[in-house]
């Protein structure tokens, strides 16, 4: 099943979009090929230039292996992805699996921490200078979600370890979607505010407890994103 396009794109994502679509949905699940590259060229209604185009891109994240001389075959992209993989599915939210908005929170649990140690150590006066703003977020979940995204940023671009940017990035789409439903709620932004004070008082004690303050309240994040779910 190739999928309705709402709106009208460029041919390489309008190609995309037709391919991750009818992927994401199960019409060419893991192990399959693809029909070859001038009948899916037809089908979907782009050239083979284009086509071929889409078809580079899209593997260099893991959704399939092009083979030359034989049919293009999908990859279980959930084990044979790479990080691109978060941002392009980001675009194609109504097809995330349950449980995915979990999955990467359990991910920050996990990593934030020590991204956050590291930027403490580093830079502290910078994440200081940010943390001052926290009086003066007005009540508004899109205050907050762009407040919180920016601290998250530049926590990973102080760790002075340059993966950590290029992880952090890959989870801004999803982050911004995600975000605004959870900083609706009172709850969440009193939970936030308080940390964001408690990290920058444990940060003017010379960094100690970041860790600890940083871990907590990704687990209260957490656990509040699946009571907010029920």
């Amino acid at each position: 099943m190739i999928a309705k396009l709402d709106r009208p794109l460029r041919p390489a994502q309008y190609a995309e979009h037709k391919l991750l679509t009818s992927i994401l949905d199960g019409t060419y699940p893991p192990g399959t090929p693809l029909l070859s590259e001038r009948e899916l060229a037809k089908q979907i209604g782009v050239t083979r230039p284009t086509l071929r185009e889409t078809l580079k891109r899209i593997a260099g994240e893991g959704w399939i292996t092009i083979r030359h001389g034989k049919l293009t075959i999908m990859n279980d992209y959930w084990k044979e992805g790479g990080l691109g993989l978060l941002s392009t599915m980001a675009r194609y939210g109504e097809f995330l699996p349950k449980g995915f908005i979990t999955n990467l929170l359990e991910v920050r649990v996990i990593l934030f921490p020590e991204i956050a140690r590291l930027a403490a150590k580093n830079a502290p006066k910078v994440l200081l200078d940010y943390l001052k703003g926290v009086e003066d977020l007005a009540e508004k979940a899109e205050v907050f979600a762009d407040y919180d995204w920016g601290l998250q940023v530049l926590m990973a671009k102080n760790s002075n370890n340059p993966v950590f940017p290029l992880i952090v990035n890959d989870f801004a789409s999803i982050f911004s979607t995600m975000a605004l439903r959870y900083f609706s709620r009172q709850k969440a932004r009193d939970v936030s505010r308080a940390y964001y004070l408690e990290l920058s008082a444990a940060i003017r004690r010379a960094g100690k407890n970041v860790e600890r303050v940083v871990r907590s309240v990704m687990q209260k994040s957490l656990a509040l994103w699946k009571e907010f779910k029920k």
